[in-house]
């Protein structure tokens, strides 16, 4: 997998939002790399400057900001998660195609 159809999902210790966005992407079966910012101000600037946010967590796909968890999961209930996994090869639904 390259960085570029990577999901990424920025994240800090005890955040019940973040683990959760993590469990509904495990749940998918999608891989990502979680990166904790909580020591890191470098990697918290790097987010605001991604994602136009300062919470966590913050997930990508690449360089495509997703958002929050509360953003991933009207996606993934509107079906918009599928589509934009399957266009970065990063989730089969088992259905082919």
């Amino acid at each position: 997998m390259t960085a570029a159809s990577r999901v990424f999902v920025y994240t800090a210790p005890n955040c019940g939002y973040c683990n959760a966005a993590k469990n509904l992407l495990r749940k998918k079966g999608v891989p990502f790399e979680e990166v904790d910012i909580s020591r890191d101000s470098a990697l918290r600037q790097e987010i605001m400057e991604r994602s136009g946010r300062r919470t966590v967590p913050q997930v990508f796909i690449a360089d495509q900001s997703l958002g929050g968890y509360d953003d991933i999961a009207a996606l993934n209930a509107s079906g918009e998660l599928d589509r934009l996994l399957k266009a970065h090869n990063l989730w089969n639904d088992g259905k082919g195609g």
